[in-house]
């Protein structure tokens, strides 16, 4: 799944398919195609850094395992998480806020896919939209290490041995 074109159709479907203004359904799909860029941006980068390349037939079914290791649940209480020992403050800014902009698109995507009384406007979408990029953006070139470690933070718990 390419994050480039997730956000590209959400931009579409902010901007609407007809005259006026776009519709409920295109601006709630809008915002779901744009945490889901975030989440396969993050997908991609935890099995190209922990797996290496997806080519090779040996390293597929590898690749694919850690790809689809990922919950949803499980990054965001990481990525929200506020006990000292599991703190987000020990990486840099762009994954911080690549962090906080998944937990914001998580909670935006549960409105849109699942409360039937929330409204969203084009420019409060477009808006999230412009800031997932941007979050996208720097968090691709962050220092490989600085994701493949939050790779490991986001897949595993922390052992207390």
């Amino acid at each position: 799944m390419n994050p480039d074109d997730l956000l590209e159709i959400a931009e579409r479907l902010a901007s609407g398919s007809g005259p006026g203004r776009p519709r409920q359904a295109e601006l709630r799909r809008a915002i779901s195609t744009a945490y889901y860029a975030l989440f396969h941006t993050l997908a991609n980068s935890c099995a190209d850094l922990l797996v290496g390349g997806r080519s090779t037939t040996g390293t597929r079914q590898a690749w694919r395992q850690t790809y689809r290791a990922l919950d949803h649940g499980r990054i965001k209480r990481q990525c929200s998480d506020r006990r000292p020992r599991r703190t987000l403050r020990r990486f840099p800014p762009e994954i911080q806020d690549f962090a906080a902009q998944f937990v914001k698109m998580q909670s935006l995507r549960h409105l849109a896919d699942y409360d039937p009384f929330e409204h969203f406007t084009r420019s409060e979408v477009s808006q999230v939209i412009e800031e997932t990029k941007t979050a996208v953006s720097e968090f691709t070139l962050a220092d490989r290490g600085d994701r493949r470690a939050f790779a490991v933070f986001v897949l595993f718990d922390l052992r207390r041995d």
